[in-house]
């Protein structure tokens, strides 16, 4: 069984730190002894972890080390967030794989849980999240690092789009209406994203790519609606190109039948 923890998204986990590391996750300090370094963390493939109001989501991070001596292990791997709950997700399960004489690479796991029972903070911890490891070599050098790396948590976004009528005569009016929704961790739903800017794309045909026709803004529920002027048979969707706390999302394209 797994040693680690799997804390709540976002569930305040500041003893943890403080036991590994003689501090709290907010006053955790950089630290080491002996040549040893830090030389690489990537955190979910360099990409932002995106969350949405239910599912858990795991993803993983790797701490790439060097030493004379070669590195022994990674003790822990540990994330916590913005300012002002230092939330916190931990990993003590960590595999190691040498590169060379003096360097490995150790990779672990963390689990952002949108729905566990305790220690939510909810919306406020999107953000920049940090990332802390300890790592260790074979002649007792080690070195910590309160923050290795950042890297940026997001809420997920949803985006329908639905053209109608159809089908539809040449030159007559189409209309083409959508939601766009995010997570809302506060409330493990998903709910409308107001007043945002999202791009209806069209998509001949045959054709293999869409181009972009008008920017349309989100109502104050995340409803979307526009018209345009049918020309041909294809496809019409919308594209919200995201933001600091949200991730982008494209909706599924809508055929219309042009007679």
């Amino acid at each position: 069984m797994r040693a680690s923890m799997r804390l709540a998204l976002f569930g305040t986990g500041a003893a943890l730190v403080a036991t590994a590391i003689g501090g709290t996750a907010a006053q955790a300090a950089d630290g080491g002894a002996g040549n040893i370094t830090i030389d690489k963390v990537v955190v979910n493939g360099g990409k932002p972890v995106v969350v949405g109001a239910t599912k858990a989501v795991s993803f993983k991070v790797s701490v790439t080390a060097s030493d004379d001596s070669g590195i022994a292990e990674t003790s822990y791997i540990s994330a916590w967030g913005p300012h002002p709950n230092y939330a916190q997700i931990w990993d003590d399960e960590i595999t190691c794989v040498t590169v060379s004489a003096r360097t490995s690479t150790c990779t672990g796991t963390l689990t952002f849980d949108p729905q566990a029972s305790t220690g939510f903070v909810g919306n406020s911890a999107t953000g920049t999240w940090r990332l802390a490891t300890l790592v260790s070599a074979h002649d007792y050098d080690y070195i910590h690092r309160d923050a290795a790396t950042t890297f940026k948590v997001q809420r997920e976004a949803r985006l329908t789009a639905n053209a109608s009528p159809e089908p539809v005569r040449k030159g007559r009016t189409l209309t083409v209406t959508g939601k766009l929704s995010r997570a809302d961790w506060d409330t493990n739903t998903y709910r409308g994203y107001a007043r945002q800017k999202v791009v209806l794309q069209y998509r001949k045909k045959n054709a293999a790519t869409y181009t972009d026709v008008k920017t349309v803004t989100a109502s104050s529920t995340g409803s979307l609606k526009t018209t345009v002027t049918a020309s041909a048979d294809g496809y019409y969707r919308y594209r919200f190109a995201g933001t600091a706390t949200t991730a982008t999302v494209t909706s599924t394209g809508d055929f219309v039948d042009v007679r």
